[in-house]
């Protein structure tokens, strides 16, 4: 098998490992739940951790963030070039979002593009974190931490990394792709219709049939 053979297929292995719906599985083995029908329906850490408490939380916000670290990381172990660990960085991130398990739905990336960064930008990544849990205290808006963790990237990595144009290309592609996942969010913060963040455990309620869920976060 040729080097490029070989890496080919480990960027489809890089997708297929971010497909992985950790958040959809586990709280249907914990709680016996489909965390798509309760809260705003999110398979992200956020909401599964709304329906099914704070220690679901934590185990799919580690393993969302596993699965976007592991893909780089193994790659850089592999020999791979930077463009290879990146691509494989990205793709994780877009198996979240576009899980094939799941019909090609899914989370929007949040957890899991913090374990990309850790590995092809871990600088700009963490700085990225500190402004999502600064603006989540300060405001209490899950997908305003979000956006600003988001739009902070770019700008992060153009100072951690200068001169590094495909991390900077990495990082605006994925600020452009969390942006646009949480259009429907950004709607609704200019309205003033926005929820915050409620207590971890509270008791879900079904959504109503009649009337768009709110995605309030990852």
């Amino acid at each position: 098998m040729t080097p490029s053979i070989s890496a080919a297929l480990f960027l489809i292995g890089s997708y297929l490992l971010g497909s992985v719906p950790f958040g959809f599985l586990i709280a249907k083995a914990w709680k016996g739940v489909d965390v798509r029908t309760l809260g705003s329906g999110n398979i992200g850490a956020t909401n599964v951790g709304r329906v099914c408490g704070p220690k679901v939380f934590a185990v799919v916000f580690f393993l969302d963030v596993l699965k976007g670290f592991v893909p780089p990381a193994l790659s850089r172990q592999m020999g791979l070039s930077a463009s290879w660990q990146i691509a494989a960085a990205l793709l994780s991130i877009v198996g979240h979002i576009y899980s094939i398990w799941l019909g090609f739905k899914g989370g929007k990336g949040v957890a899991t593009g913090l374990g990309a960064f850790l590995g092809v930008a871990w600088q700009a990544g963490i700085t990225a974190f500190v402004i999502f849990v600064t603006v989540l205290i300060a405001f209490g808006w899950v997908s305003l931490a979000s956006i600003a963790a988001c739009i902070a990237l770019p700008t992060f990595t153009a100072v951690f990394n200068s001169g590094d144009r495909v991390r900077l290309v990495f990082a605006t592609v994925v600020c452009m792709l969390g942006i646009y996942k949480h259009r429907s969010n950004i709607k609704r913060l200019v309205a003033g219709t926005e929820p915050k963040v409620k207590r971890f455990g509270s008791k879900p309620s079904p959504p109503d049939p009649f009337s768009q869920k709110q995605e309030v976060g990852d």
